[in-house]
């Protein structure tokens, strides 16, 4: 079975490789890994983005409520993750699943 079938760990089940294919995190011509928001739209370097859920901050003791802009973000070269600046949070980080580009 293992010879005609892939386990996939973010489902949880066994897939054709064909399907693997497809699953896969796309990438660019040049190598990057594309980054998309909750919608679906390709983030790129400099957007402005909104979440779309209240999230709390670890180590910062601070909750962002939904609606917030973060402005100017950055892409660490991971599809799930933006580096961007809030006020009075340095180093933030958000998983690009909970931001919507505006």
């Amino acid at each position: 079975m293992s010879d005609d079938y892939i386990y996939d760990e973010a489902t949880g089940e066994w897939i054709s490789p064909a399907d693997a294919a497809a699953a896969a995190p796309s990438e660019a011509p040049d190598g990057e890994v594309e980054v998309r928001d909750a919608a679906g739209n390709l983030l790129a370097d400099g957007d402005s983005v909104t979440l779309v859920k209240d999230l709390k901050v670890k180590g910062a003791n601070q909750t962002l409520k939904r609606g917030t802009v973060i402005k100017s973000i950055r892409l660490t070269g991971d599809a799930q993750e933006i580096d961007c600046r809030f006020e009075g949070i340095k180093g933030l980080v958000l998983r690009a699943e909970f931001v919507r580009k505006r």
